[in-house]
């Protein structure tokens, strides 16, 4: 993949998380999830950095980058890999959720969305394309196989 310097997606997170709490603060449309109910989104925060940790775990494993933009060295199929091709993506979306549901107003919850089709546009894409390349029909079989969300 590339080597020039990117935005990492932790850097898109922090961005989405700052708009979600000004959001929140500044222009509170509607109390969406009321509490003690709100409470609910500390779960899903702790499933996502769950997610982030084993998936993350994967990878060390089998000793292949964690970072994007760096070039895989093994394709990783299994734990959380056998549902969804994006689990790291997709625990940042969870913490975000479990935020946004702490939060408990509607206008937190817009932000998320788009978080998920910036990482699919500046991310995800770049990396399935780098992955096609590398590991050729493997990828291509795996693609067809698991989901990219869930």
């Amino acid at each position: 993949m590339s080597a020039q310097k990117r935005v990492l997606p932790p850097v898109y997170v922090l961005i989405t998380l700052l708009v979600m709490v000004g959001l929140n603060l500044f222009l509170p449309v509607a109390r969406i999830v009321a509490r003690p109910y709100s409470y609910a989104g500390a779960v899903l925060i702790v499933l996502g950095v769950a997610m982030n940790v084993w998936a993350s775990g994967y990878f060390n494993k089998v000793k292949t980058p964690v970072k994007p933009f760096e070039q895989s060295t093994r394709l990783v199929t299994v734990g959380l890999y056998r549902y969804t091709r994006n689990p790291m993506y997709l625990g940042l979306l969870l913490i975000l959720a479990g935020i946004a549901v702490l939060l408990g107003n509607l206008t937190p919850f817009l932000v998320i969305g788009v978080l998920a089709w910036l990482l699919k546009r500046e991310f995800i894409r770049v990396e399935e394309a780098a992955l096609e390349a590398t590991f050729g029909e493997d990828y291509a079989e795996y693609k067809k196989q698991v989901r990219r969300w869930v």
